[in-house]
Parts: structure tokens; sequence; C-alpha cells
């Protein structure tokens, strides 16, 4: 999905790192996944099918100068349906 829609994306693997599951933990409170945290926007929310809409409708085809920096978003979790594209 990230490729289709030209934005950058942070994921991590909670299941594999004891570093980003404690972050998930201090941001979020939960271990639940996906979680998205939007750093330039300051939202943090769950759920899939919220996390595409959220990123459509704020980040999809927001610049055609390929060489601005794109927003980074951040996804914790294992990697989910939504986020392989």
């Amino acid at each position: 999905m990230s490729e289709n829609l030209k934005v950058e994306l942070n994921l991590k693997d909670v299941s594999e790192s004891d570093g980003d599951l404690s972050e998930l933990l201090e941001i979020s409170g939960s271990k639940q996944t996906p979680f998205l945290v939007d750093t330039e926007k300051d939202v943090k929310m769950y759920e899939s099918s919220d996390i595409i809409d959220y990123i459509r409708e704020n980040y999809a085809g927001s610049s055609s100068d390929d060489s601005v920096a794109k927003p980074r978003v951040h996804v914790g979790g294992a990697v989910c349906e939504s986020c392989e594209g």
C-alpha cells in the first residue's frame, strides 16, 4: 500500500523486538496491533481499515514532487494485510 500511495512508512514488528514492544506499550498502553502513530499530525489510532482510510485521506498523492520529503507514518506491530499493499 505504501508504494501505491507514495507514502513512506516506518514499520515495526513488536513480535521481533522487545524495544519496539516497549515503545508500543508506552505510547498506546496496549499490545494491540496494528497501531499507527503519525508524528507529523500528532495522530494515534488502531484498526487496519481506519489506518488505511486515514493515510489515503491525509497523504495519498499529496505531493507531485518526489524530491519533497514524505511524512513519516509509523505503524507498530506485525505486518498486516493492509500494510502489505
